[in-house]
Protein backbone atom coordinates (compact mmCIF):
# COMPACT_ATOMS: atom_id res chain seq x y z
CA UNK A 1 0.00 0.00 0.00
CA UNK A 2 1.62 3.13 -0.95
CA UNK A 3 0.52 5.60 1.85
CA UNK A 4 2.78 2.99 4.39
CA UNK A 5 5.47 3.27 2.15
CA UNK A 6 4.86 6.69 1.68
CA UNK A 7 4.74 7.34 5.43
CA UNK A 8 7.91 5.22 6.01
CA UNK A 9 10.26 6.76 3.29
CA UNK A 10 9.16 10.57 4.69
CA UNK A 11 10.46 9.41 7.80
CA UNK A 12 13.76 7.94 6.60
CA UNK A 13 14.47 11.86 4.87
CA UNK A 14 16.56 12.23 8.07
CA UNK A 15 18.72 9.20 7.66
CA UNK A 16 19.62 10.48 4.76
CA UNK A 17 20.05 14.39 5.46
CA UNK A 18 21.27 14.25 9.16
CA UNK A 19 24.58 12.81 8.71
CA UNK A 20 25.68 15.40 6.75
CA UNK A 21 24.54 17.98 8.93
CA UNK A 22 26.24 16.32 11.71
CA UNK A 23 29.74 16.27 9.52
CA UNK A 24 28.71 20.20 8.94
CA UNK A 25 27.69 21.36 11.99
CA UNK A 26 28.20 18.63 14.78
CA UNK A 27 26.04 16.89 17.18
CA UNK A 28 24.77 20.11 18.81
CA UNK A 29 24.39 21.64 15.16
CA UNK A 30 22.54 18.58 13.75
CA UNK A 31 19.94 18.54 17.07
CA UNK A 32 19.19 22.20 16.54
CA UNK A 33 18.10 21.37 13.17
CA UNK A 34 16.08 18.65 13.48
CA UNK A 35 13.71 20.58 16.01
CA UNK A 36 13.88 23.67 13.63
CA UNK A 37 12.57 21.34 10.84
CA UNK A 38 10.06 19.39 12.55
CA UNK A 39 8.45 22.45 15.03
CA UNK A 40 8.59 24.19 11.48
CA UNK A 41 6.46 21.45 9.92
CA UNK A 42 4.67 19.23 11.68
CA UNK A 43 2.09 21.48 12.52
CA UNK A 44 1.52 22.70 8.98
CA UNK A 45 0.77 19.16 7.86
CA UNK A 46 -1.07 17.74 10.85
CA UNK A 47 -3.62 20.44 10.13
CA UNK A 48 -3.63 19.86 6.71
CA UNK A 49 -4.39 16.40 7.22
CA UNK A 50 -6.58 16.71 9.99
CA UNK A 51 -8.68 18.87 7.45
CA UNK A 52 -8.37 16.76 4.31
CA UNK A 53 -9.13 13.47 6.64
CA UNK A 54 -12.22 15.75 8.39
CA UNK A 55 -11.17 14.30 12.02
CA UNK A 56 -11.45 17.85 13.35
CA UNK A 57 -11.50 18.47 16.76
CA UNK A 58 -9.03 19.81 19.89
CA UNK A 59 -9.22 16.54 22.07
CA UNK A 60 -6.20 13.71 22.63
CA UNK A 61 -7.88 11.40 20.29
CA UNK A 62 -7.68 13.86 17.62
CA UNK A 63 -4.10 14.18 18.63
CA UNK A 64 -3.26 10.60 18.32
CA UNK A 65 -5.34 10.45 14.87
CA UNK A 66 -2.82 12.75 13.47
CA UNK A 67 0.21 10.58 14.94
CA UNK A 68 -1.15 7.61 12.95
CA UNK A 69 -1.20 9.74 9.39
CA UNK A 70 2.35 11.53 10.66
CA UNK A 71 5.76 10.74 8.37
CA UNK A 72 7.31 11.33 12.10
CA UNK A 73 5.18 8.07 13.16
CA UNK A 74 5.03 6.20 10.24
CA UNK A 75 2.97 2.22 11.08
CA UNK A 76 4.79 -0.40 12.28
CA UNK A 77 8.07 0.92 11.64
CA UNK A 78 7.29 3.27 14.76
CA UNK A 79 4.34 0.93 16.50
CA UNK A 80 2.51 3.50 18.40
CA UNK A 81 0.08 1.86 20.91
CA UNK A 82 -2.68 4.39 22.31
CA UNK A 83 -4.62 4.74 24.90
CA UNK A 84 -7.34 7.37 25.83
CA UNK A 85 -8.68 8.00 29.65
CA UNK A 86 -10.81 11.40 28.51
CA UNK A 87 -10.78 14.07 25.86
CA UNK A 88 -8.02 15.64 27.96
CA UNK A 89 -5.84 12.80 28.89
CA UNK A 90 -4.20 10.06 27.45
CA UNK A 91 -0.94 7.87 26.81
CA UNK A 92 1.02 6.21 24.09
CA UNK A 93 4.20 3.79 24.14
CA UNK A 94 6.27 2.75 21.40
CA UNK A 95 6.39 -1.09 20.86
CA UNK A 96 9.01 -0.81 18.57
CA UNK A 97 10.80 2.36 17.63
CA UNK A 98 12.70 1.91 14.24
CA UNK A 99 14.46 4.93 14.52
CA UNK A 100 15.82 4.04 18.30
CA UNK A 101 16.91 1.13 16.77
CA UNK A 102 19.03 3.41 14.10
CA UNK A 103 20.29 5.51 16.74
CA UNK A 104 21.41 2.88 19.60
CA UNK A 105 24.57 1.25 18.30
CA UNK A 106 25.95 5.61 17.70
CA UNK A 107 25.84 4.68 21.96
CA UNK A 108 24.39 6.62 24.64
CA UNK A 109 24.66 10.65 23.64
CA UNK A 110 22.86 10.03 20.33
CA UNK A 111 19.85 8.19 22.00
CA UNK A 112 19.62 11.20 24.61
CA UNK A 113 19.81 13.64 21.56
CA UNK A 114 16.91 11.85 20.04
CA UNK A 115 15.01 10.70 22.78
CA UNK A 116 15.25 13.81 25.05
CA UNK A 117 16.87 16.81 22.93
CA UNK A 118 14.87 16.11 19.85
CA UNK A 119 11.66 14.57 21.12
CA UNK A 120 10.36 17.07 24.14
CA UNK A 121 9.71 20.31 22.07
CA UNK A 122 8.82 18.50 18.48
CA UNK A 123 6.28 16.54 19.96
CA UNK A 124 5.09 19.02 22.00
CA UNK A 125 4.40 21.23 18.90
CA UNK A 126 2.97 18.49 17.17
CA UNK A 127 0.69 18.04 19.71
CA UNK A 128 0.23 22.11 19.64
CA UNK A 129 -1.25 22.25 16.18
CA UNK A 130 -4.07 20.31 17.53
CA UNK A 131 -4.56 21.89 20.47
CA UNK A 132 -1.55 24.66 21.81
CA UNK A 133 -2.49 23.51 25.38
CA UNK A 134 -1.50 20.22 25.56
CA UNK A 135 1.73 18.82 26.98
CA UNK A 136 3.52 15.39 25.93
CA UNK A 137 5.62 14.49 28.75
CA UNK A 138 7.90 10.96 29.17
CA UNK A 139 6.52 8.23 31.24
CA UNK A 140 10.10 6.33 30.80
CA UNK A 141 12.14 6.77 27.55
CA UNK A 142 15.31 5.46 26.53
CA UNK A 143 18.26 5.16 27.22
CA UNK A 144 17.08 1.88 28.21
CA UNK A 145 18.29 0.00 31.38
CA UNK A 146 18.03 -3.41 31.14
CA UNK A 147 19.40 -2.91 27.27
CA UNK A 148 16.40 -4.72 26.05
CA UNK A 149 13.65 -2.94 27.68
CA UNK A 150 10.05 -2.66 26.22
CA UNK A 151 8.35 -1.00 25.59
CA UNK A 152 10.70 0.97 24.10
CA UNK A 153 9.31 4.21 25.66
CA UNK A 154 6.28 5.63 27.03
CA UNK A 155 4.15 9.18 27.00
CA UNK A 156 1.50 10.99 28.06
CA UNK A 157 -0.51 13.71 27.09
CA UNK A 158 -2.92 15.66 28.84
CA UNK A 159 -4.21 19.24 27.67
CA UNK A 160 -4.41 21.46 31.09
CA UNK A 161 -7.25 24.30 29.60
CA UNK A 162 -5.35 26.35 32.94
CA UNK A 163 -2.20 25.47 30.42
CA UNK A 164 -0.41 28.39 28.79
CA UNK A 165 -0.32 28.11 24.89
CA UNK A 166 2.53 26.80 23.30
CA UNK A 167 2.99 29.37 20.98
CA UNK A 168 3.73 28.91 17.64
CA UNK A 169 7.82 28.45 16.14
CA UNK A 170 8.18 31.47 13.72
CA UNK A 171 9.56 29.21 11.06
CA UNK A 172 5.77 27.26 11.61
CA UNK A 173 4.43 30.87 9.79
CA UNK A 174 6.87 30.74 7.51
CA UNK A 175 6.23 27.79 6.08
CA UNK A 176 2.32 28.45 5.89
CA UNK A 177 2.75 30.59 3.66
CA UNK A 178 4.37 28.20 1.53
CA UNK A 179 2.35 26.71 -1.82
CA UNK A 180 2.74 23.44 -0.36
CA UNK A 181 0.74 24.03 2.40
CA UNK A 182 -2.21 26.56 0.95
CA UNK A 183 -2.34 23.32 -1.83
CA UNK A 184 -5.84 22.36 -1.87
CA UNK A 185 -7.01 18.87 -1.28
CA UNK A 186 -6.87 16.16 -3.59
CA UNK A 187 -10.39 16.03 -4.60
CA UNK A 188 -12.68 13.03 -3.10
CA UNK A 189 -15.41 11.21 -5.38
CA UNK A 190 -18.51 10.44 -3.53
CA UNK A 191 -19.14 7.57 -5.49
CA UNK A 192 -15.98 5.66 -4.50
CA UNK A 193 -16.94 2.93 -2.41
CA UNK A 194 -14.83 2.61 1.06
CA UNK A 195 -14.35 5.50 3.91
CA UNK A 196 -13.64 9.05 2.72
CA UNK A 197 -13.09 10.28 5.96
CA UNK A 198 -11.21 9.27 9.66
CA UNK A 199 -14.48 10.41 11.89
CA UNK A 200 -15.53 8.14 14.54
CA UNK A 201 -13.46 6.37 16.97
CA UNK A 202 -9.67 6.39 17.23
CA UNK A 203 -8.55 3.23 15.84
CA UNK A 204 -5.83 0.93 17.15
CA UNK A 205 -4.56 0.60 13.48
CA UNK A 206 -5.59 2.76 11.05
CA UNK A 207 -6.15 0.11 7.77
CA UNK A 208 -5.85 1.96 4.60
CA UNK A 209 -7.51 -1.10 3.15
CA UNK A 210 -10.32 0.27 4.30
CA UNK A 211 -10.63 3.55 2.18
CA UNK A 212 -11.97 4.46 -1.37
CA UNK A 213 -9.76 4.77 -4.06
CA UNK A 214 -9.78 8.88 -4.23
CA UNK A 215 -9.72 8.59 -0.34
CA UNK A 216 -6.14 6.84 -0.80
CA UNK A 217 -4.96 9.23 -3.33
CA UNK A 218 -5.84 12.24 -1.05
CA UNK A 219 -3.97 10.75 2.19
CA UNK A 220 -0.70 10.01 -0.77
CA UNK A 221 -0.70 13.56 -1.65
CA UNK A 222 -0.92 15.25 0.89
CA UNK A 223 1.91 12.71 2.63
CA UNK A 224 4.23 13.64 -0.44
CA UNK A 225 3.78 17.07 1.13
CA UNK A 226 4.81 16.44 3.97
CA UNK A 227 7.88 15.38 2.49
CA UNK A 228 8.37 18.08 0.87
CA UNK A 229 7.11 20.67 3.74
CA UNK A 230 9.64 18.70 6.09
CA UNK A 231 12.28 19.34 3.57
CA UNK A 232 11.36 22.98 3.02
CA UNK A 233 11.85 22.99 6.95
CA UNK A 234 15.15 21.70 6.90
CA UNK A 235 16.39 23.51 4.01
CA UNK A 236 15.27 26.90 6.01
CA UNK A 237 17.34 25.24 9.07
CA UNK A 238 20.37 24.42 7.52
CA UNK A 239 20.67 27.78 5.53
CA UNK A 240 20.51 29.70 8.39
CA UNK A 241 23.17 27.94 9.81
CA UNK A 242 25.66 27.62 6.71
CA UNK A 243 24.57 29.95 4.52
CA UNK A 244 22.83 29.33 0.77
CA UNK A 245 26.24 28.30 -0.57
CA UNK A 246 26.75 25.63 2.10
CA UNK A 247 23.75 24.74 2.76
CA UNK A 248 22.77 23.37 -1.11
CA UNK A 249 25.73 20.54 -0.70
CA UNK A 250 23.60 19.04 2.56
CA UNK A 251 20.25 19.43 0.93
CA UNK A 252 21.82 17.82 -2.52
CA UNK A 253 22.93 15.11 -0.83
CA UNK A 254 19.74 14.90 1.64
CA UNK A 255 17.55 14.52 -1.90
CA UNK A 256 19.53 12.11 -3.38
CA UNK A 257 19.81 9.44 -0.74
CA UNK A 258 15.85 9.91 -0.30
CA UNK A 259 14.92 9.44 -3.69
CA UNK A 260 16.96 6.83 -4.72
CA UNK A 261 15.98 4.80 -0.99
CA UNK A 262 12.42 6.06 -1.79
CA UNK A 263 12.57 4.69 -5.89
CA UNK A 264 13.99 0.70 -4.67
CA UNK A 265 11.01 0.28 -1.71
CA UNK A 266 8.20 1.36 -4.37
CA UNK A 267 9.12 -0.75 -6.72
CA UNK A 268 9.23 -3.57 -4.07
CA UNK A 269 6.28 -2.58 -2.99
CA UNK A 270 4.49 -3.34 -6.09
CA UNK A 271 6.46 -5.69 -7.78
CA UNK A 272 7.08 -2.88 -10.53
CA UNK A 273 9.65 -4.03 -13.39
CA UNK A 274 13.23 -3.15 -14.28
CA UNK A 275 12.47 -1.14 -17.22
CA UNK A 276 11.27 1.93 -18.72
CA UNK A 277 7.44 0.89 -17.85
CA UNK A 278 8.70 0.22 -14.15
CA UNK A 279 10.83 3.26 -14.02
CA UNK A 280 7.70 5.60 -15.18
CA UNK A 281 5.38 3.97 -12.91
CA UNK A 282 7.72 4.43 -10.19
CA UNK A 283 8.07 8.46 -11.27
CA UNK A 284 4.82 8.86 -11.20
CA UNK A 285 4.04 7.58 -7.74
CA UNK A 286 7.72 8.88 -6.41
CA UNK A 287 6.83 11.99 -3.62
CA UNK A 288 9.70 13.60 -5.32
CA UNK A 289 6.95 14.27 -8.42
CA UNK A 290 4.05 14.75 -6.25
CA UNK A 291 1.25 16.18 -5.43
CA UNK A 292 1.48 15.85 -9.35
CA UNK A 293 -0.16 19.36 -9.29
CA UNK A 294 2.16 20.60 -7.04
CA UNK A 295 5.34 19.42 -9.11
CA UNK A 296 4.08 19.77 -12.69
CA UNK A 297 6.80 16.89 -14.31
CA UNK A 298 5.40 15.03 -17.34
CA UNK A 299 6.78 11.40 -17.71
CA UNK A 300 6.96 10.13 -21.45
CA UNK A 301 8.22 6.66 -22.16
CA UNK A 302 10.37 6.46 -25.08
CA UNK A 303 10.84 3.14 -26.16
CA UNK A 304 13.44 1.65 -23.35
CA UNK A 305 14.20 5.29 -22.80
CA UNK A 306 12.52 7.80 -20.37
CA UNK A 307 11.65 11.54 -21.08
CA UNK A 308 10.98 14.02 -17.40
CA UNK A 309 10.13 17.48 -18.54
CA UNK A 310 10.53 19.28 -15.34
CA UNK A 311 9.00 22.88 -15.08
CA UNK A 312 11.55 24.90 -13.40
CA UNK A 313 8.90 27.99 -12.81
CA UNK A 314 5.49 28.41 -12.56
CA UNK A 315 4.51 25.75 -10.03
CA UNK A 316 4.32 25.36 -6.46
CA UNK A 317 7.70 23.44 -6.05
CA UNK A 318 9.20 26.09 -8.22
CA UNK A 319 7.76 28.82 -5.87
CA UNK A 320 8.72 27.18 -2.78
CA UNK A 321 12.46 25.78 -4.37
CA UNK A 322 11.00 22.33 -3.67
CA UNK A 323 13.54 19.40 -4.13
CA UNK A 324 12.97 19.15 -7.89
CA UNK A 325 14.54 22.91 -7.84
CA UNK A 326 17.32 21.04 -6.87
CA UNK A 327 17.75 19.34 -10.24
CA UNK A 328 20.26 21.34 -12.97
CA UNK A 329 21.87 20.44 -16.05
CA UNK A 330 25.08 19.40 -14.79
CA UNK A 331 23.10 18.51 -11.09
CA UNK A 332 21.23 14.94 -12.06
CA UNK A 333 22.73 13.10 -9.16
CA UNK A 334 19.64 12.83 -7.19
CA UNK A 335 17.37 11.80 -10.62
CA UNK A 336 20.20 9.06 -11.13
CA UNK A 337 19.83 8.19 -7.96
CA UNK A 338 16.28 7.81 -8.43
CA UNK A 339 16.37 5.90 -11.34
CA UNK A 340 19.04 3.40 -10.30
CA UNK A 341 16.54 2.43 -7.51
CA UNK A 342 14.38 0.76 -10.36
CA UNK A 343 17.73 -0.39 -12.24
CA UNK A 344 21.15 -0.06 -11.93
CA UNK A 345 22.04 0.23 -14.98
CA UNK A 346 19.99 3.48 -15.74
CA UNK A 347 21.50 6.80 -16.27
CA UNK A 348 20.08 10.81 -16.93
CA UNK A 349 21.47 13.11 -19.00
CA UNK A 350 19.94 16.58 -20.42
CA UNK A 351 18.30 16.71 -23.44
CA UNK A 352 17.22 20.60 -23.06
CA UNK A 353 17.13 23.68 -21.02
CA UNK A 354 16.28 26.98 -20.63
CA UNK A 355 14.49 29.08 -18.03
CA UNK A 356 11.11 27.63 -18.54
CA UNK A 357 11.92 23.71 -18.28
CA UNK A 358 15.13 21.29 -17.87
CA UNK A 359 14.34 18.19 -20.27
CA UNK A 360 15.88 15.05 -19.13
CA UNK A 361 16.48 11.71 -20.83
CA UNK A 362 17.12 8.48 -18.64
CA UNK A 363 18.39 5.59 -20.89
CA UNK A 364 20.11 2.05 -20.11
CA UNK A 365 24.00 2.02 -19.92
CA UNK A 366 25.33 -1.54 -21.03
CA UNK A 367 26.58 -1.91 -17.28
CA UNK A 368 24.98 -1.13 -13.97
CA UNK A 369 26.47 1.87 -11.42
CA UNK A 370 27.38 1.39 -8.35
CA UNK A 371 25.01 2.94 -6.02
CA UNK A 372 25.39 6.69 -4.33
CA UNK A 373 27.19 7.24 -1.40
CA UNK A 374 24.35 8.86 -0.39
CA UNK A 375 21.71 6.19 -0.80
CA UNK A 376 24.37 3.69 1.06
CA UNK A 377 23.94 6.07 4.09
CA UNK A 378 20.01 5.79 3.93
CA UNK A 379 19.64 2.61 3.42
CA UNK A 380 21.87 1.95 7.02
CA UNK A 381 18.64 2.37 8.76
CA UNK A 382 16.84 -0.33 9.55
CA UNK A 383 13.25 1.00 7.67
CA UNK A 384 15.36 0.66 4.42
CA UNK A 385 14.31 -3.00 4.50
CA UNK A 386 11.70 -2.85 6.90
CA UNK A 387 8.55 -5.11 5.98
CA UNK A 388 5.09 -4.10 6.94
CA UNK A 389 2.66 -7.17 8.67
CA UNK A 390 -1.12 -7.75 8.19
CA UNK A 391 -2.69 -7.05 11.40
CA UNK A 392 -6.50 -7.80 10.44
CA UNK A 393 -9.04 -5.84 11.39
CA UNK A 394 -8.38 -2.54 13.62
CA UNK A 395 -10.41 -2.16 17.09
CA UNK A 396 -11.52 1.00 18.45
CA UNK A 397 -10.35 2.78 21.25
CA UNK A 398 -12.89 3.38 23.73
CA UNK A 399 -12.43 5.95 26.60
CA UNK A 400 -11.13 3.85 29.52
CA UNK A 401 -11.16 5.63 32.75
CA UNK A 402 -8.59 5.23 35.05
CA UNK A 403 -7.69 6.91 38.41
CA UNK A 404 -3.73 7.45 37.56
CA UNK A 405 -1.45 6.44 34.75
CA UNK A 406 -1.59 3.27 32.79
CA UNK A 407 1.79 2.46 31.51
CA UNK A 408 4.74 1.71 33.67
CA UNK A 409 8.85 0.99 33.21
CA UNK A 410 8.91 -2.86 33.29
CA UNK A 411 10.61 -3.99 36.53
Amino acid sequence: MLDRELLLCGHLIDRAGMPYTLAALGRAGMVAVAVAEWQAASPVYTRRMRAALDYGGDDVETIFKGLQLDIGAPPQFMDFRFRVDDPGRGEFRLDHCGALMDVEPMGAEFVVAMCHDIEDPTFDATAAATNPRARVRPVYRPPRTPADRTPHCAWTVVIDPAATPIPEHPDTGRLSKSAAAQLDPTPLDPADPGRSDYRGPLLSDLRFEDFSRSALVRIADEVALQHHLLALGFRHAVTERLGAAGALDVVRNQFTGIAGLTARRIRAAFDLGDDAAGLCAVLALHPVFNPARYVGARFDRKGDAVRIELPRRGTGAAADEAWPTLLAPERLAPLDALARGVNPRFRCHTAAADADTLTVDIALDPEPHEQAVEVAITALSTGANFAFADRGTPLPLTVVRRPHGGFHPPA
